[in-house]
């Protein structure tokens, strides 16, 4: 890049050596072409200054300004050319007006403005002397442009507490316009975002998430997201980010997916899904560190993999004995926990996935050899960079993971719109768990976009047989989970989760028995209450 950048320097600064080289022999009008030397030996120092330092170039800019000023050089070579002339005759042909000169040394002053305002915005932090130049009149007709090059440049050279104040800039302008946030896209924005969502501070990858979700608001803007690899740099911060960075990348996820429904199966390819439903089964369910998508044919992988975590909770199980009860992961409801329906499903539920899984641990563990030792050694340290990680995110408050798991809802609310292959990944998850239990306990916006999650993923369902067979027997105790909460909802009839609700249960209303008279008491009284009072008229 800094080569490509460095070349397109070459030319305009030629032009203006031969520029200064024919005002130097000029016969006519010597005063006028004096001044335009003058200019041009200005620019081109600015010029040459400006390749010097081309590595820390922003590229959009430059080439627009260069390719101006090289339109610019080539009028006026060819204006002192017509200077040089001799004789009588090509003086009469040769006419140059006053005013063709001072137009012409206009035109160097701006290339003068514009080359001056690159040199200034693309310094480096320590060099940036933060005067402001104004709008560079290359931008005159559109300022707007003139600040977006400018955030832009600092997200490029800036330091990490300037780059975030850039990424608060430019989340501003995109909120307030579309225009402006397609703007940002094609003057190349989004690289330098993804950089510092990546590598920034808190403060920054926060605003820069922000911003890369306010720009997709369109397929196109999304597309060029996409291919600017926002799914691995999203992905890794749900991996390893904070919880509050976390929470801002899985809201630009459900942005994306909302704007390009498209992308849903990139995001999948990923393995996105696995790492939303672990937010969002986080200190909702007992046994959270186990959610994720187990396939029916184990292998050998996977299942020394399982061995040893199931080895790895029993140590931890026998020294929780013994520590205090901070050791413990806390549970939303604190430490004095209902027995109530919700929690005795979910308890049961986990219960038997953990005993197929540990039929299929005691059968692999007898066949393996030195193999099992290495893979036991290497998940231990995985198991105790994940403790950490969850020990961080445990010192996390109440806000921040009721956003996170909102924000994890809203995502897989919006995968799962219309894609049957992601459905299926969530409801394997355990996820419907989640969303039950959410529907009951969760923050105002949890509950709504876990009712919108589960709308969607049964909608999906009416028409996918497979899905609906797989993921919503009448005897799951998933199913009789989100059935249960779901049928509270309409009960209770005053909620902005009714209608998700009722959507709901009527998309599922071909796993109901014939016998099952509960669905119908609800919805009828609805009916009855909504029905307004009629005066017989006489």
């Amino acid at each position: 890049m800094a080569d490509l950048v460095k070349q397109i320097f070459v030319k305009p600064i030629q032009l203006a050596v031969q520029v200064i080289k024919a005002a130097d022999e000029a016969a006519l009008f010597k005063q006028e072409c004096a001044e335009l030397k003058s200019k041009t030996d200005k620019l081109a120092g600015l010029l040459r200054q400006a390749a010097r330092v081309s590595n820390d170039f922003y590229e959009r800019p430059t080439r627009r300004i260069l390719d101006d000023t090289e339109q610019v050089l080539d009028k006026v070579l060819a204006f002192v050319l017509k200077c040089r002339v001799n004789g009588p005759v090509k003086r009469v042909i040769y006419i140059i007006s006053a005013a063709a000169f001072r137009k012409t040394s206009s035109q160097l002053e701006n290339s003068i403005g514009d080359v001056s305002w690159l040199l200034h915005v693309s310094a480096s932090a320590g060099d940036r002397d933060y005067v402001y130049l104004g709008i560079p009149p290359i931008a005159i007709n559109e300022p707007i442009l003139c600040f977006i090059w400018d955030y832009i440049a600092i997200l490029y050279t800036g330091s990490l507490e300037d780059r975030s104040d850039a990424a608060v800039s430019l989340v501003s302008l995109a909120r307030d316009n579309d225009r402006y946030g397609k703007l940002i896209i094609e003057e190349g924005g989004a690289g330098p975002l993804l950089k510092l969502v990546k590598e920034g501070k808190l403060d920054g990858q926060e605003n820069a998430a922000r911003a890369i979700g306010l720009l997709g608001r369109d397929p196109e803007s999304v597309e060029h997201l996409i291919h600017a690899r926002a799914c691995s740099v999203f992905v890794k911060i749900l991996k390893e980010g904070s919880m509050r960075v976390q929470a801002v990348v899985a809201w630009a996820v459900s942005e994306l997916v909302a704007h390009y429904p498209k992308c849903q199966d990139l995001f999948v390819q990923h393995n996105i899904i696995r790492l939303l439903v672990r937010h969002l089964a986080f200190e909702t369910v007992q046994q959270h560190g186990k959610y994720a998508v187990v396939s029916k044919a184990t292998s050998m992988h996977q299942a020394v993999v399982l061995a040893s975590n199931s080895s790895a909770n029993v140590n931890a199980n026998e020294a929780n004995d013994l520590d205090n009860d901070r050791s413990q992961i806390p549970h939303p409801l604190g430490n004095k926990q209902p027995f109530n329906r919700m929690h005795t499903v979910v308890a049961n539920s986990m219960a038997l996935m953990g005993q197929t899984n540990g039929v299929n641990q005691e059968n692999v563990t007898k066949n393996n050899g030195s193999t099992m030792l290495n893979s036991i050694s290497n998940h231990q340290q995985s198991l105790w960079l994940s403790g950490a990680s969850i020990k961080a995110r445990e010192m996390e408050d109440p806000a921040t993971k009721a956003y996170m798991k909102a924000m994890a809802a809203r995502a897989l609310w919006h995968l799962a719109k219309g894609n049957s292959a992601i459905c299926k990944s969530i409801t394997e998850s355990r996820a419907l768990l989640c969303f039950a239990f959410l529907l009951e306990k969760g923050s105002k916006d949890v509950q709504y976009n876990s009712a919108m999650a589960l709308m969607e993923i049964t909608a999906v369902a009416e028409e996918d047989a497979d899905l609906r067979r797989s993921a919503f027997k009448p005897n799951s105790p998933a199913c009789k989970a989100v059935v249960d909460q779901i049928l509270r909802i309409i009960e209770n009839g005053d909620s902005e989760l009714l209608v998700p609700c009722i959507k709901a249960i009527g998309t599922l209303a071909r796993t109901f028995r014939a016998t099952e008279t509960r669905i119908i008491s609800p919805l009828v009284k609805l009916l009855d209450e909504q029905e307004p009072t009629r005066t017989p008229s006489f």
